[in-house]
């Protein structure tokens, strides 16, 4: 059987110019990464591919809040709009593929599966729903979706622009899907799973599965997903091609080949912010803890580069 990498990617690298936002200029992004991670296959390669989900979701809420606003028409559950970009991105996904390996005389298979991933109903996180997620909303709006609405929570921008509603951040347990994840696998397709951190769920009091509303990180249920599976290499792409300590500052360094306890006194001296290389770091420190080989942490371009020629960040034990 061949050796699999999971290759997690960023929901904003599908939108690298924020003038581009359509589905026609997501397409193209996402065909220019693919190209890169054809690359990968031809390296003979098994291939799972995770993928943020944060402005398609973003653009989702948005649609679902115009739509109350100017007719009442109901909100889409956030477990909806994650699903929904699940199986979109997963579309664009599978067609720049074969697309790719076709103009490279491949024949490999894809598929998408949609993927729950279940999360503790008493996590911390809970208590103090942190995330903004959608749109801006006027006070009213916000008071209006409130009572409509009972638990859901808001925060108002501190720069004046309104009110966003705010969830939870739980971390992930378990991946419902694992099974047909390993099969899909084991019969060499191209896999694409836990779009956005997965559609995060519960067990009830009756041990019955029901969607929460929460966001899950993607890098760290990628993370999960590579350990799952003992895949030999977890690749996270980013804008940036290496991880930087100082970053932005007078001093700032790239990071190339680094050991895993360097990386973690690096993470425990504050280096890396939150929301941003924070959780890139933390799921790279968890695969390589639980058994991985190797991370790779850079941009898109340098994709093959990074398997071929050690290019990036790469963290090793």
């Amino acid at each position: 059987m061949r050796k699999i990498i999971v290759a997690a990617i960023g929901g904003n690298s599908l939108i690298r110019n924020p003038k581009q936002t359509s589905v026609e200029d997501q397409y193209q992004s996402l065909d220019e990464t693919c190209r890169h991670l054809a690359d990968i296959v031809k390296q003979n390669y098994g291939l799972v591919i995770c993928h943020g989900n944060g402005p398609q979701v973003g653009f989702i809420l948005r649609r679902s809040a115009i739509a109350y606003e100017h007719a009442k028409i109901h909100q889409v559950p956030l477990s909806s709009c994650v699903a929904d970009t699940q199986g979109a991105i997963g579309f664009q996904i599978q067609t720049a593929f074969e697309n790719r390996l076709d103009l490279k005389g491949e024949t490999l298979k894809t598929a998408t599966i949609i993927t729950r991933v279940l999360v503790d109903k008493q996590d911390k996180n809970f208590l103090n729903p942190s995330k903004p997620i959608g749109s801006f909303f006027t006070p009213e709006i916000a008071e209006d979706l409130k009572k409509k609405y009972k638990d859901w929570t808001f925060t108002e921008d501190p720069s004046g622009r309104g009110f966003r509603r705010t969830v939870a951040s739980p971390a992930p347990l378990k991946i419902i899907e694992i099974d047909p994840i390993k099969n899909l696998i084991a019969n060499n397709y191209i896999t694409v799973a836990c779009g956005g951190g997965g559609i995060p769920v519960i067990k009830n009091e009756n041990g019955f599965i029901e969607p929460i509303d929460a966001v899950l990180d993607k890098d760290l249920t990628s993370a999960m997903l590579a350990s799952e599976i003992k895949a030999e290499i977890f690749i996270i792409s980013t804008d940036i091609s290496n991880v930087y300590i100082n970053f932005r500052k007078k001093n700032e360094k790239p990071l190339e080949h680094v050991k895993l306890n360097r990386i973690k006194e690096y993470f425990k001296e504050g280096h890396f912010a939150a929301g941003s290389m924070m959780p890139k770091i933390e799921a790279a420190i968890n695969f390589i803890e639980n058994g991985g080989k190797k991370v790779i942490i850079t941009s898109p371009e340098h994709l093959s580069d990074g398997i071929k020629k050690g290019y990036g960040t790469i963290i090793t034990p």
